[in-house]
Formats: structure tokens, sequence, C-alpha cells
């Protein structure tokens, strides 16, 4: 079998411009370098958060209520894929919807499967925790709890912010978004300056500060690259 790593990265045009006399970055034999705006947003898959505190995300807990038919009212949740089964219709999918348009949905199913004009209500019982790992050089590193989307700062923030050793022009952000592991690379002196947004950070990121693991394992990519300007996004791809 074949292995080959395919990164992408995104740099400013002048950034690369100034490095034209230094190989690529991503320089080994079967990797391409492309520019990409940005960071992808996680989708459903991922386990992304909901993009409003209504809707509903994997592992919530709800309760289904079916006017007038005991039998079909009761305790679901969600699972890891964003569905649950319920009597008589089978698999639903509730991610990404209110309890409102989920209970619209389960009505018309059930008017198909010959229920009488049903009536349900759904309500959200437990909310699914939902988690960013901040490690590296801050204070208080470890897995933190999220409500939804924060800023790099917050959640350099949230562990306890930046220690004396840290690093500020090397912070990694890693993603995962549908099977293709990214890192974002950003410098957080240049995100005070204004040169570029506060990124967001999602649930399942994992942010790493200063001397970490991960940014040794991308040092040859960092010599060529601070991420002053802008951020740097990497693709790793492994394919057998």
């Amino acid at each position: 079998m074949l292995n080959f790593r395919k990164i992408i990265a995104m740099a400013a045009v002048s950034l690369l411009a100034a490095c034209a006399s230094t190989p690529p970055v991503g320089g080994a034999p079967n990797t391409q370098v492309a520019t990409v705006s940005d960071l992808p947003t996680p989708g459903v898959a991922d386990l992304a958060p909901s993009v409003t505190d209504a809707q509903l995300r994997p592992l919530d807990v709800l309760q289904v209520d079916l006017f007038g038919v005991e039998d079909l009212s009761r305790e679901v949740q969600v699972g890891a894929n964003g569905t649950f089964d319920y009597p008589l219709i089978g698999a639903v999918n509730a991610v990404g919807r209110t309890p409102e348009e989920l209970a619209r949905e389960l009505e018309s199913r059930l008017r198909q499967s010959y229920v009488l004009d049903p009536n349900v209500t759904v309500r959200l019982k437990g909310r699914a925790q939902q988690y960013v790992t901040v490690g590296g050089e801050v204070s208080s590193p470890g897995r933190l709890p999220i409500e939804g989307p924060v800023t790099l700062m917050e959640a350099v923030a949230m562990g306890g912010g930046l220690d004396e050793y840290a690093k500020r022009d090397e912070v990694l952000v890693f993603r995962t978004v549908d099977g293709e592991r990214y890192i974002g690379v950003y410098n957080l002196q240049g995100i005070q300056r204004g040169n570029y947004a506060d990124p967001t950070v999602y649930p399942n990121d994992i942010v790493m500060v200063g001397d970490s693991p991960g940014r040794r394992r991308l040092e040859n990519i960092l010599s060529l690259a601070t991420a002053i300007s802008s951020p740097l996004v990497i693709l790793e791809r492994v394919l057998q």
C-alpha cells in the first residue's frame, strides 16, 4: 500500500513570494500546496455545535410526548450520528433542528403511519456537554466545557492564559472535518494587532500553545512563516 501525506497550507501571497528561494511548504514528494481561506467549519458529522442554543445536538436528551397516546410518549437520546429511533417511523434526524421543528417532523411522519391527527411536543431535557481541549504553554491546560463556539483568544484565556514560556507566534488549532485533519497556525500578536480576525474555535477542537509536540512536528513549516500577517492552515491526509 502507498502512504503519502497531503498538506494544504494557507499563507499570504507576499509571504510566499518572500520565500521563493526556499523549498516550498510541504516540499516532500506527493505533497501539494494551495491557498485556502480559513479552517473549515465543522459539520454535524463532526459533532459540531448547533448554530444557536435552540438547535439540537448529538447526545441531547429529549422528552417526546404524543397527545392522547401515552405508549408513544417517551424520553429519547439523540445518538452521536444525530438521529434517534421512534416507534412506527424509525430513525429521525434531530441535530440542527429546534424542538418545535422536530415536533412538526414527527407529526408529519406519524400522519403517514396512519396516526390520526397527531399532536407532538418535544422538550429538551438534557443538553449534551461540549468540550474544547487547550494545552501546551498555558497556565491551566485541560479539556474545558463550552456552550458553543468561542474565539481563539477566549479559548486561551479559558486555559488560564499564556505562561511565561509561551510562544505567541506558534499557536495551533487542530480540527477534523469530514474525516480530514486540519491544523491552523496562528500568531496571537498578529490577532491582537488586528492583522487578522480572532478565529472561531469549535467544540472538539484542540488548541496547542507554544512548545507543544504538534509545534515540533510542524517545525519545518513554521520556519517559513510565522503567521504574523495571516493564519496558516494545513490539511494532513494519509492515504493507504
